[in-house]
């Protein structure tokens, strides 16, 4: 049976991170129920489609989901047949999260939650516009865990304005003892219609120089893996039977149907995305049409070279073989340019895989550009 997840775009929020680019709405009780109306609707369109492969993960994004409350997620849940083994994430941040709350949730289905902690540093966490501090993370982080989350990933930042590597140091200390089992590690970007990128000329000379975000990379990974974490992704760390079921299918082209309103899909080498506006997305499925707003089917190879970028993205690399048979025969061209990475030193052949070297890791996005961007 063909493999697939679900992701659910949760838009609400209690005010908008400068450096989201994500769509969001106002966490309103008029736009709760508009997207629970919605989510029935796309889902009761969807669901013959769904039924018939077997769902690896669910995973509630946003946003922030956690706003949805565990008594309207749980009845979407119940409409969801899934079997034993189904990983079901859940976004928080650390300033909602209490353990009666995570109790509520697990109960209603959930069996993996991911916070927002980004810092543990106080003065960092206002740079980013965020409303917890780093105690309360730590405190969100407890909750999760005696709530009843077992399976518990935090995301982490670097390269904010105004970071140091004391700063950075101090943050990787307070990991140690705290008891979580999966770690996304993130380097802050400027994405154009964010607060951050209106104001880049003004925050760039504060952001870590090169060498020092290359310092504070390999630092982070040295540390983590010394408390148990395994890089098992450029920038995802697990500790053993915690890897991420759900993002690891994005890496290795697991098809996934997103929905809720701006939520993307990929199935059967089609990709698309729904309106990003949540009176449309609902308007467009009462009047029972789809409420896609963009979909592309990219001509091969162009299709390969951008899935191949991102199986590269696992440290354990691709098998080359398996993938041509799975996406037909690469170009010469493209294999030329393979080759050309492994005598420079940012690939190299394990066996029949194809790996990133530690130099391949740091230069990953060149990488990745300059195969997604070969002209055949």
């Amino acid at each position: 049976m063909v493999e697939l997840s679900c992701y659910f775009h949760i838009p609400l929020c209690k005010r908008k991170c400068p450096y989201c680019h994500f769509y969001t709405v106002l966490d309103r009780l008029p736009f709760c129920d508009l997207l629970m109306e919605g989510l029935f609707l796309e889902w009761e369109r969807v669901a013959s489609f769904v039924l018939k492969k077997r769902l690896v993960s669910l995973y509630f994004g946003g946003g922030t989901p956690y706003l949805l409350g565990a008594e309207r997620l749980g009845s979407l849940l119940k409409r969801i047949p899934r079997g034993p083994g189904c990983e079901i994430t859940l976004e928080a941040n650390p300033e909602e999260v209490t353990k009666e709350g995570v109790e509520a949730f697990v109960r209603s289905g959930i069996n993996r939650m991911s916070l927002g902690v980004q810092s543990f540093d106080d003065a960092l966490l206002r740079e980013l516009g965020r409303r917890h501090t780093a105690k309360r993370a730590k405190e969100a982080i407890a909750a999760a865990r005696e709530g009843g989350i077992e399976n518990l990933s935090i995301d982490l930042m670097y390269d904010i304005p105004k970071q140091t590597m004391q700063s950075w140091e101090e943050s990787l200390n307070m990991l140690k003892d705290l008891p979580f089992t999966h770690l996304s590690l993130y380097n802050l970007t400027f994405e154009p219609k964010t607060g951050f990128y209106k104001r880049r000329r003004e925050l760039s000379p504060s952001l870590p120089d090169s060498e020092a975000s290359k310092e504070m990379l390999e630092r982070a990974v040295e540390a983590l893996e010394s408390y148990g974490l395994k890089r098992y992704e450029i920038s995802a760390f697990a500790k053993a039977g915690a890897k991420s079921k759900h993002n690891t299918g994005y890496w290795t082209a697991r098809p996934f149907l997103g929905l809720g309103p701006s939520a993307f899909s990929y199935v059967d080498g089609r990709r698309f995305q729904n309106v990003s506006n949540l009176r449309r997305y609902v308007e467009a499925l009462r009047e029972g049409r789809s409420a896609c707003a963009f979909e592309e089917r990219l001509p091969h190879p162009r299709d390969a070279h951008e899935l191949l970028a991102l199986h590269l993205r696992i440290i354990e690399g691709v098998d080359l073989e398996a993938f041509q048979r799975r996406l037909g025969r690469l170009h010469k061209e493209t294999l030329s340019l393979l080759h050309t990475f492994i005598q420079e030193g940012y690939l190299r052949k394990k066996r029949e895989r194809l790996c990133l070297t530690e130099r391949g890791l740091l230069f990953y996005d060149d990488l990745a550009s300059e195969l997604v961007g070969l002209s055949l």
